[in-house]
């Protein structure tokens, strides 16, 4: 599935964001800035910031979302960094360049995803949405990052479930805190910077849970299946890893149908939107049908 056609106009806003916020490269410490730099421009997706914008379009305006968006995808570009170090993946490869810590050494690596995260939340504090929303946007969105149920603690659970029998319990709680949980708080930050009343946030709540949670089952799928040139970092990872997987506990067709229940799921959420939420349901789409 290719990407939906608006889906450039929306990654140019947020390049131009990104570009307007982060400091320039000549900017004291310079060796800080160019390797946060050297992330943040690495060739995502900007899947996260996307998701905010669009979610945020079906309510109102999406100004303070783009900001919001790149928030999150600063919280996004340090976990990768962080994840990358020799302490935790150990991984050369990052959309098809080299990791951070190959680049700049590990010093400045940590260094660098300690100050995308700061910057995150300095980004969110000066987003341009009214005060009450910009407060429950940051509080949505470092419960997505924290330990409690968010990413910090899916990683966590990752890494201690390394090499070791997980049930489907586990490897349900690894899926939805460590990658659902951030892509929820991304779309629930966009409703609420949109002017979405509780119950729309809370449905998208739901959305943004089953789309996230299956955007982790076939990434767990592509490492598989895909060659590394494609997925711009190392496949096979996870089974060399013996990491907590879907295709390690259900195998590979099982695990595609898992990931098709949850898109289902969170795509019915959608239905009484209608036509509002055409692009928020590719997106959706988007996400589970990618080949990397």
């Amino acid at each position: 599935m290719t990407l939906p056609d608006f889906f450039e106009a929306d990654r140019s806003l947020v390049e131009e964001a990104l570009e307007r916020i982060l400091p320039s490269e000549e900017t004291a410490p310079v060796s800080i800035h160019r390797a946060m730099r050297y992330s943040v421009f690495a060739g995502g997706k900007r899947l996260r910031p996307i998701l905010c914008i669009e979610a945020a379009r079906m309510f109102g305006d999406v100004a303070g979302a783009i900001d919001a968006g790149c928030g999150v995808e600063f919280i996004h570009t340090y976990s990768l960094i962080h994840d990358d170090l020799p302490a935790l993946d150990n991984d050369d490869l990052r959309r098809g360049k080299p990791t951070s810590h190959k680049v700049f050494g590990e010093a400045i690596a940590i260094l660098a995803g300690d100050a995308l995260l700061t910057l995150a939340f300095q980004t969110l504090a000066n987003a341009p949405i009214e005060p009450a929303r910009r407060v429950r946007i940051i509080a949505e969105i470092s419960a997505g990052a924290g330990t409690v149920n968010g990413m910090v603690g899916g990683q966590v659970a990752d890494l201690e479930a390394e090499r070791k029998p997980v049930d489907a319990v586990g490897l349900e709680y690894i899926h939805r805190s460590k990658t659902a949980a951030l892509i929820r708080s991304s779309i629930m930050a966009g409703a609420i910077a949109g002017g979405a009343h509780d119950e729309d946030v809370e449905r998208l709540r739901r959305f943004g849970e089953n789309i996230g949670w299956a955007f982790q089952v076939v990434d767990d799928i592509l490492d598989v299946e895909e060659s590394s040139a494609s997925l711009g970092k190392t496949a096979g990872k996870d089974q060399a890893q013996q990491k907590a997987t879907y295709p390690a506990l259900y195998g590979l067709e099982k695990s595609r149908a898992i990931a098709a229940d949850l898109e289902v799921k969170a795509l019915k959420e959608l239905d009484c939107y209608g036509p509002r939420a055409a692009r928020l349901r590719e997106l959706g789409q988007f996400l589970v049908a990618r080949r990397s």
